[in-house]
């Protein structure tokens, strides 16, 4: 009786394994959602849908984009958190997941409530001042800051936000004294910034370059190693006066842990194939962004380095959640 019941355990753990990559191979049968934690018109919202249309073209079912907006990211996060873990779930992150550990007591842990699945790519924020300011450059911003302590206003996506740590880099660096004005995600805080209400505002450039070129906002300064591409003609703001800063956002793709290893890689391989592709290549170049590749194992450790150096910034600077 027990050798019986042994040898159909046996038998059932066999074919158990031979269904989870069977499952891969069907995956997926229906929609894929991918939540995105912030509202509509912010980076991680442009990144997601870049992403989203081709990806589902390649897996044959449609990825439908669900924005999840709210308390810096984490709204959406926790909702993908407790999502099941079956592949149809899928979280954009970006610098905010590195940074919210250390602003909130969150209610998963950002790096066991979910398994990596690919980085995407990597952007440097551009400094753009709305034209009434009447300042056409970075010295002339910082000379006016200190000329006005405290009266200065520049949005951000939220606290946490890379605006926001963009904003709080420029300050420290340039000994100035600007308040920051946290909005509910990029969408609404460049739409503020767009109608004049808060005039700066230290944003990705894959949200801000089409309002740069089209002249509705002035760009000061972008905030990578060296000038971007997308806006050949704007200094970086370390040459344009402000010598040692940069600052450099990234967005990736993350499932709710317990996701099965064989997705996952289907998951990586497709999304890999997407970043090949020359509308995507183009896509993320005409927004001054960077395609970056690695394996959900590199990006997993890349997304730990994150956590650990954003929390030295998120205490020297005193960044608090309001």
């Amino acid at each position: 009786m027990h050798k019986g019941v042994s040898l159909m355990l046996k038998i059932a753990a066999v074919l158990l394994a031979l269904s989870v990559p069977a499952a891969a191979q069907d995956y997926p049968t229906k929609p894929i959602r991918l939540i995105i934690p912030f509202p509509p018109g912010g980076s991680n919202d442009v990144v997601g849908r870049m992403i989203a249309l081709q990806l589902g073209d390649r897996l044959g079912r449609q990825v439908i984009v669900d924005n999840r907006g709210g308390a810096g990211g984490i709204i959406g996060t926790e909702a993908a958190s407790k999502a099941a873990p079956d592949g149809y779930t899928l979280l954009i992150i970006s610098i905010a997941h590195a940074v919210s550990p250390w602003l909130y007591k969150l209610q998963y842990d950002p790096i066991k409530s979910f398994v990596p699945v690919s980085i995407l790519a990597s952007g440097p924020n551009v400094l753009v001042v709305h034209p009434s300011l009447g300042v056409h450059s970075v010295t002339e911003l910082i000379a006016l800051a200190k000329e006005k302590p405290g009266q200065l206003n520049y949005a951000s996506a939220g606290i946490g936000s890379f605006q926001h740590l963009g904003g709080e880099l420029f300050k420290l660096t340039a000994g100035i004294d600007m308040v920051h004005v946290p909005y509910k995600g990029g969408g609404p805080a460049m739409t503020d910034v767009l109608g004049g209400y808060t005039k700066i505002m230290f944003s990705s450039m894959v949200q801000t370059t089409p309002f740069v070129l089209n002249g509705q906002l002035r760009a000061l300064g972008t905030s990578g190693a060296k000038r971007n591409p997308a806006l050949p003609d704007v200094p970086t703001i370390a040459e344009a006066g402000l010598p040692g800063y940069e600052a450099t956002n990234w967005w990736g793709v993350v499932a709710p842990a317990g996701t099965p290893p064989e997705i996952v890689e289907k998951l990586h391989t497709e999304i890999a194939a997407v970043q090949e592709s020359p509308k995507t290549k183009e896509q993320f170049a005409a927004q001054g962004a960077d395609i970056v590749q690695m394996t959900s194992a590199e990006f997993g450790t890349f997304i730990e380095k994150e956590i650990n150096k954003w929390e030295r910034v998120v205490k020297e600077a005193g960044i608090k959640a309001e």
